[in-house]
């Protein structure tokens, strides 16, 4: 067919309607499926729906790695050790690339995109624009790939929330359900990131929801195994490292793995400390300086590069290279203290890119370097370097992160090694109480509030301390019978002290109230014998001394007063509570 054929009156009336056609039966198409889903209970749609935001998620981040990977060998080259000029000019030129496309085009993708998710949950009801999740597959594809010390896992996070949230605005979800499909696709990101779904599940729940419910935290698992399956289809099943199974010999060898979880502790503190003083003096400097900072920050780490190549990037080989022993105890130390340096350099000038991956690299390889030293001197330690590196890695992750049940199921799943359980969780415990004792705000905590937002600290709701019904209660006293008293005795004292609503003992055993107007009724009755049937009472929920007054709240609604009772024995009442006791607990609290 000729061009001018295309061009005839007659031509075109003809295919425009059946362009149309086609749209008509597109949207026709779409509107039939979608209503079928609707007619499924939302409740069980979003289990459904979290399946294929897994299945989305999986494939994206899958691209992403392959990427970042090819972004790598194309600027760098294939070589272990780039040439000096393309180690100096790369990072820095693609710096500027990135900081143009950072502030001018995708102004939401700055930052390692943990916090911007959890902004998503708790400000934006779910909201995650999905041009964020193509700004941060690009940036950071440029980013880890032209040598910036930063990782994928927390991009991968964020751009599983955006892919999930794009979903559930195009369903129609209520807004309840969108506010909750942020941190499912979250969860799905992370899992096909790290190849460690009870990882992501943890992380999510530990950091970015803070608590759960049965549906949020099914949702959450079916979107992280389902990424995970789709990632291992195209990436294979290994785990992310692997290093030979050790044996304790004797428990006292745990004591050298406290020593790690001290070392760790102490550096996981000087990177928090370093982001904390330098991040917002950077953010205090013109506005024209941030299409530099990311620049000077990539020149900085090419200057490492020349000598230490193996600080640029994510660093996955280097880690898995420390893992079987291939450095000496100094290489390691120097590659530790140099990781903290390049690393602190790329996040605090804005560069997108997450701190997952340089807080293993670098817990690696203190953890290598502690175990080397401690070989020195200790030769009969069954923990090869290779074991105190896996260790390691978990220590800092719960230092700089903390988020101490996280980091010790982070080191199981990215080994596929169990027998480390034990120092894993002794190092990774000491380095999150140096952290918290000498750092009082966690890093996420400290990011969003240099950002001007406050976002809910999932630390301090931990550490938060419940008040409970047994600080609210007060004695029984004249409100309610008596041990041993009668329930005519008990209704004849509360008429004539006027007392308002009155705690009785049925027959049953059950309590039960008796409000004014029928004890008003029984002063104006005759004074002849009282039963339970001759007056009105209503009955009330029971609580408990050891319920959080959270929960008493729920139960106690229109009631004046609920009776508490001992669990042993639902006869025994322990004391009473209104809600002005409830508001006196808070108050005096406050007041403390």
């Amino acid at each position: 067919m000729s061009e001018t054929s295309l061009e005839t009156p007659g031509a075109g009336s003809s295919a425009e309607p059946a362009l149309q056609g086609i749209r008509g039966a597109s949207r026709k198409f779409w509107k039939a499926w979608l209503g079928v889903f609707r007619a499924i209970p939302e409740t069980q749609f979003f289990l459904l729906l979290a399946i294929v935001i897994g299945l989305f998620s999986g494939l994206v981040v899958v691209c992403f790695r392959i990427c970042i990977e090819w972004t790598s060998i194309l600027l760098l080259g294939s070589g272990i050790h780039p040439s000096i000029l393309r180690t100096l000019l790369v990072p820095s030129a693609c710096g500027i690339l990135v900081a143009i496309l950072a502030l001018r085009v995708f102004p939401r993708v700055r930052g390692s995109g943990v916090n911007q998710t959890k902004a998503a949950v708790y400000i934006y009801d779910g909201y995650v624009p999905f041009s964020t999740v193509i700004g941060k597959f690009i940036t950071c594809a440029l980013a880890i790939g032209s040598g910036q010390s930063l990782g994928p896992e927390d991009p991968a996070l964020q751009m599983g929330a955006g892919i999930a949230s794009k979903l559930g605005r195009g369903l129609h979800l209520s807004q309840e359900k969108l506010r909750l499909i942020a941190p499912v696709g979250a969860a799905a990101g992370l899992a096909a990131a790290f190849n460690a779904p009870v990882s992501a599940v943890l992380f999510v729940i530990e950091e970015v929801i803070g608590n759960w419910s049965g549906g949020v935290l099914g949702a959450v698992v079916l979107a992280a195994v389902s990424s995970v399956v789709v990632m291992r289809r195209f990436m294979g099943s290994a785990a992310l490292f692997r290093i030979p199974p050790f044996e304790l010999q004797h428990p006292a060898e745990l004591l050298a793995f406290a020593v790690l979880g001290i070392v760790g502790g102490g550096a996981s503190l000087i990177l928090v400390k370093f982001i904390a003083w330098a991040r917002p003096r950077l953010m205090a400097l013109p506005t024209w300086s941030r299409y530099l900072q990311p620049a000077g920050a990539g020149l900085l780490i090419g200057i490492i590069g020349i000598w230490l190549p193996q600080v640029m990037g994510a660093g996955y080989p280097i880690i898995d290279q420390a893992l079987h022993d291939q450095y000496t105890w100094k290489m390691l130390l120097l590659l530790g203290a140099f990781k903290i340096l390049a690393t602190g350099f790329s996040f605090t000038s804005g560069t997108p890119g997450g701190m997952f991956a340089p807080t293993l690299f670098i817990g690696a390889m203190i953890g290598g370097a502690v175990g080397g030293i401690e070989h020195i001197f200790f030769h009969r330690l069954t923990g090869s370097v290779g074991a105190f590196a896996l260790v390691g890695m978990g220590t800092l992750f719960a230092g700089f992160l903390r988020i101490p049940i996280t980091s010790v199921f982070m080191v199981i799943e990215v080994s596929g090694n169990y027998s480390a359980i034990l120092p894993v969780m002794i190092s990774n415990g000491i380095a999150y109480l140096i952290s918290r004792h000498y750092q009082s705000v966690p890093l996420f905590d400290m990011l969003s509030r240099q950002d001007g937002v406050v976002l809910p600290s999932v630390e301090e709701q931990r550490e938060r301390v419940n008040l409970r019904v047994e600080d609210a209660m007060r004695l029984p006293a004249e409100d309610a019978q008596r041990e041993g008293e009668c329930f005519e005795e008990a209704v004849r004292r509360a008429t004539a002290a006027k007392k308002g609503n009155f705690l009785v003992r049925l027959t049953s055993g059950e309590w039960a109230i008796v409000e004014p107007g029928a004890l008003e009724q029984l002063a104006a009755a005759s004074s002849g014998p009282v039963s339970e049937s001759q007056i009105d009472t209503r009955r009330p929920p029971t609580l408990h001394p050891d319920q959080t007054l959270e929960e008493a709240l729920h139960s106690i609604q229109d009631w004046a007063i609920l009776p508490v009772v001992n669990r042993a024995d639902l006869r025994r009442l322990e004391g009473v509570l209104a809600l002005e006791d409830v508001l006196a607990a808070y108050r005096k609290r406050g007041a403390a």
